[in-house]
């Protein structure tokens, strides 16, 4: 129970289902006096209260479990990490992979519970035989099944998500039907480890002033900057440019390269990639297969895009073949170009609204003409 209306209707939904419900806050930040600002953060002192309240209300034990180590063990730096190696992660999937359905959903199976159950917008079906299998919300404007793509049949067996056949709008009439104080509480944004949303300036903090060269695609010296790990592939403002393009038009990010504290920028058409390398695969179920056509999301709440797979490798292969959970290569071709899509960003697949699995993008680039 994070202290929104999402958990508290997911716990009530929970109880009305006949099952023993136990309520848990995740205390993840090290501060304890942390405290929400307006809809930035979460799991605040603020967040402990309020899901306490609501445990009260639904008349479920509550109680409080300190993760903060593993989570700025597991998440945190590890979001440090990918930053200053130039790529860009995404710190929701690597808490729900490392955190609600790893250090959480295993120590509540060591206390003798049976599944995690989360206010997530997604859905678990299961097939005659009993496999179950992750789908999309039916609400598309909250659906996080690509936070949830990281998933192995294994976690899914114990996880339950009882909203995801509910838009939020009804959600929230729902929790003020019960009483729930959380009925009106505004969804977190941005990152819940950087309350102030300013991932820059906390990067900084963290890592410290690497002054570099801003470079043109020719190599040309056209600014410079404090850090490259403050940059994103797709990025825009902020580049600080001493010498506009020849053309006149915007200039983006292109790469960021660490080893050097460079940053490449070029226009806009240089974004636009069509072949997609991700490492790390793992499957949520049957693996997908070499010319299966597939949906690719690289963005929490990005576009679908059609592809089919091209390569499967696992990490011991010394050619294509079958990848496994947990490992390997896989490059998808997609039938038109995505643009931005930047190296550790997750990668998931879908078919039709089922999750097949994901990867940690690697590399994107163009088929033909000009590309990264």
């Amino acid at each position: 129970m994070s202290g929104g209306v999402d958990s508290a209707v997911a716990a009530a939904r929970a109880v009305d289902a006949g099952h023993e419900v136990v309520g848990v806050h995740l205390a993840l930040a090290r501060d304890p006096a942390t405290l929400r600002s307006g809809a930035r953060g979460c799991c605040s002192v603020e967040d402990a209260r309020d899901a306490r309240r609501a445990a009260d209300v639904l008349g479920i034990p509550f109680y409080v479990w300190d993760l903060a180590e593993r989570f700025e063990r597991d998440v945190v730096a590890d979001f440090v990490t990918e930053y200053a190696a130039g790529r860009t992660p995404n710190p929701c999937v690597r808490c729900n992979e490392r955190i609600k359905f790893s250090a959480l959903l295993d120590k509540a199976m060591a206390l003798g519970f049976d599944a995690v159950c989360t206010g997530h917008y997604a859905r678990i079906a299961v097939d005659p035989g009993g496999a179950r299998s992750l789908h999309r919300a039916v609400d598309a404007g909250k659906d996080q099944s690509y936070v949830l793509a990281v998933l192995t049949p294994q976690r899914l067996r114990h996880a339950i998500f009882p909203l995801g056949d509910t838009v939020k709008v009804d959600v929230r009439r729902e929790a003020a039907a019960r009483g729930l104080r959380v009925a009106a509480k505004p969804d977190s944004h941005d990152i819940c480890f950087v309350p102030n949303g300013d991932t820059k300036s906390w990067l900084g903090q963290r890592l410290g002033r690497r002054p570099g060269p801003v470079l043109d695609a020719d190599g040309q010296v056209v600014g410079e900057h404090d850090g490259a790990f403050a940059y994103t592939v797709g990025q825009r403002h902020g580049l600080r440019l001493g010498r506009p393009a020849a053309d006149g038009r915007p200039r983006y990010v292109l790469e960021v390269r660490p080893a050097t504290d460079t940053v490449v920028v070029g226009p806009r058409g240089a974004l636009e990639a069509d072949l997609l390398e991700a490492r790390g695969v793992t499957w949520c179920g049957p693996a997908a297969d070499r010319g299966d056509p597939v949906g690719v999301q690289v963005r929490a709440h990005g576009e679908e895009f059609a592809g089919v797979v091209e390569t499967l490798r696992s990490p011991d292969a010394g050619s294509a073949g079958p990848a496994r959970p947990g490992g390997g290569l896989l490059r998808v071709r997609l039938d038109r170009p995505v643009r931005a899509a930047a190296p550790g960003q997750t990668l998931a697949l879908y078919a039709g609204t089922r999750v097949l699995g994901s990867g940690t993008l690697t590399a994107a680039r163009a088929s033909a003409g000009t590309g990264r």
